[in-house]
């Protein structure tokens, strides 16, 4: 799901007024505390696997924003935790909603990232709309609206609520906040925000047109992967490639060895704690986690083989990733070469 390379790439969920972002931190980073504190998350979904698998994976797709969420020094400051809950459910039924008539999908998503882009100078919730709203909107697009969506949607809120009682009993910090960079202003976000915009509703149009069975994968991975920084987008594109390939490939391979619903249970557990204790890597490798949860849950519930749910997969994300780069990366570049042509033929 999710996710929510650069200073805040492992982070989708959290990097609220951190659009851009210079982080000097170590590749990968583990921390054994945060571990626990995913443990701790994960503990309902545990508990509740042995008996339903499904039910089980859904309460672990619940923390999933919270796990991925960077946890603030300060108790009075993790009610934010709701509110990522909260907005990430928001999304995801709209999303849901948008999928059942997909003309109307891909316009929408064009519009909205347009918006969100625009606004996103407007404060940390606008930024919070552009960064995780926008995405889960994407993933949304793989559930048209139907008990199942709504039953995520909820597992969200209530493991928001549920991880945010967690996270008052863990010890506060002194750390200060994360120095931020100043989003893009003016017509370099609008530009911004159309070329997403583009990208986004192409990967929308390809996965209606060709009926795929995940649309929101490659939307989703477009929203996750693009950012106004060129470096941020080619490292958050390497990332995800690599993060969503090996996310897929384990939850196949999972699969494949025929695991019983208590191992289900403690397997979710570890990935969940795992994604916590990664947190603050600068490496994006938030992606591996999410999708080896998601695809876990699609496996349990589908009759489809490992390996045709793995290929989906890493290709609808590539495809994403593609556009994103295509319209982040190639499209700018002819942009300012046009631009300085048409300078020096006017002097």
């Amino acid at each position: 799901m999710g996710e929510q390379g650069d200073g805040h790439a492992n982070r989708p969920s959290d990097d609220v007024g951190e659009a851009v972002r210079v982080d000097d931190r170590v590749g990968l980073t583990w921390r054994w505390a945060r571990f626990g504190l995913g443990i701790a998350f994960a503990l309902p979904a545990m508990a509740v696997a042995p008996f339903s698998s499904t039910l089980g994976l859904a309460l672990a797709v619940g923390v999933l924003p919270a796990a991925a969420f960077r946890l603030p020094p300060r108790r009075h400051s993790r009610a934010v935790i709701l509110l990522v809950g909260g907005l990430s459910a928001v999304g995801l039924l709209v999303g849901s909603l948008l999928a059942t008539v997909p003309a109307v999908a891909v316009v929408a998503v064009f519009g909205a990232a347009v918006l969100a882009c625009v606004n996103a100078v407007r404060g940390r919730l606008a930024q919070l709309v552009l960064i995780l709203v926008l995405p889960m909107v994407g993933i949304g697009l793989s559930f048209p609206w139907s008990p199942a969506a709504l039953g995520l949607a909820a597992c969200m809120v209530v493991g928001s609520l549920y991880a945010w009682l967690i996270s008052l009993f863990w010890p506060e910090r002194d750390d200060p906040p994360p120095p931020a960079a100043p989003v893009p202003r003016g017509r370099a976000m609008l530009v911004y925000g159309l070329l997403l915009g583009a990208a986004a509703a192409i990967a929308a149009a390809v996965g209606f047109l060709l009926d795929l069975q995940h649309v929101g994968w490659a939307t989703a991975a477009v929203l996750l992967v693009m950012r106004p920084a060129r470096g941020q987008l080619i490292s958050r594109s390497i990332g995800r490639a690599i993060s969503v390939l090996v996310g897929a490939f384990a939850a196949a391979a999972f699969a494949l060895l025929a695991p019983g619903d208590l191992l289900i249970g403690l397997v979710v557990g570890v990935v969940v704690g795992a994604l916590c204790a990664t947190q603050e890597s600068r490496w994006y490798v938030a992606p591996g986690f999410t999708t080896f949860i998601a695809l876990t849950f699609i496996l349990v519930n589908s009759t489809g083989s490992p390996g045709a749910r793995f290929l989906e997969r890493v290709v609808e994300t590539l495809l994403g990733v593609g556009l994103a780069l295509f319209f982040g990366a190639v499209v700018p570049s002819l942009l300012s070469l046009l631009a300085r042509r048409r300078r020096s033929t006017t002097v």
